[in-house]
């Protein structure tokens, strides 16, 4: 199994960036450039994204977080991990399976269910989640255009504006995910729950959220950090699905002061 495709900058303690769902690396340009006065950022393309291959024979979410840990284990013994939406499922994952290698935990617009149901009223319509598995079987960039646009809903025009313009750019200048990846990361949202990992997960947690997402609820949030062990939870007011970019220096002052605490 090839190591997934990964960037490192900056020099200090290790910090593990996982990006969300279609997206690639290049998201986190601005943050990893703030925090590599700090830390050494290590951001990872997930498989079938950006220029991660992707790999049929590893596509449960144990066999893909497994990649992410193979591609890490030559890099960094022991590392912070920021998670991202999907990404986030990713890091939980991860500190629950390796609780020796993560020493703090970051999670930004993360649910560890992602639609509602009885017992989890914090979700996301199902409604939402049919739509983009429509819209990824007829026209595979369009339902990726419209789960960005989405992202920024709710937001003050000109921040929307900016936030949207950095995501499309990051998928021109490192490549869209592929179809297949896409389509597994629908199946894992749609039928995944980490509610019961969720205890294996002790280590210091901080929970981001965005009261404007319209994507990940902010409640689901606060239902995540209340449900860790040493779970913390900060909501952005103004903020919706990507609070890292439409908040960039509240976000990484927040981030460096919880991973150096």
């Amino acid at each position: 199994m090839s190591a997934l495709n990964f960037e490192m900058r900056g020099h200090g303690r290790d910090l593990v960036l996982l990006h969300g769902w279609g997206l690639n690396l290049r998201v986190w340009d601005e943050l990893a450039d703030a925090l590599a006065r700090t830390f050494r950022v290590i951001a990872i393309d997930l498989p079938g994204h950006g220029k991660s291959d992707w790999d049929a024979r590893a596509s449960t979410p144990a066999a893909q977080a497994w990649r992410v840990h193979e591609t890490l284990a030559p890099l960094t013994q022991r590392y912070a991990l920021l998670g991202w939406s999907l990404g986030g499922q990713f890091a939980l994952d991860l500190a629950a399976a390796m609780p020796a290698a993560v020493e703090r935990l970051a999670l930004v617009a993360t649910t560890p269910k992602f639609l509602a149901a009885a017992g989890w009223r914090c979700g996301t319509a199902p409604a939402l989640l049919r739509k983009l598995e429509v819209q990824l079987q007829s026209d595979c960039e369009r339902a990726v255009r419209g789960f960005l646009a989405l992202q920024v809903r709710g937001s003050a025009p000109r921040t929307a504006a900016r936030v949207l313009a950095t995501l499309r750019h990051a998928l021109e200048a490192h490549g869209a995910a592929r179809p297949e990846a896409l389509a597994q990361g629908l199946a894992r949202l749609k039928e995944g729950d980490l509610r019961p990992a969720l205890e294996l997960v002790d280590v210091p947690a901080l929970v981001i959220g965005g009261r404007l997402d319209r994507i990940t609820r902010a409640a689901a949030g606060r239902a995540l950090a209340a449900a860790l062990p040493k779970g913390r939870y900060v909501e952005f007011a103004r903020a919706a699905h990507a609070p890292f970019l439409s908040n960039p220096a509240r976000f990484a002052r927040l981030l460096t002061e919880f991973l150096l605490a």
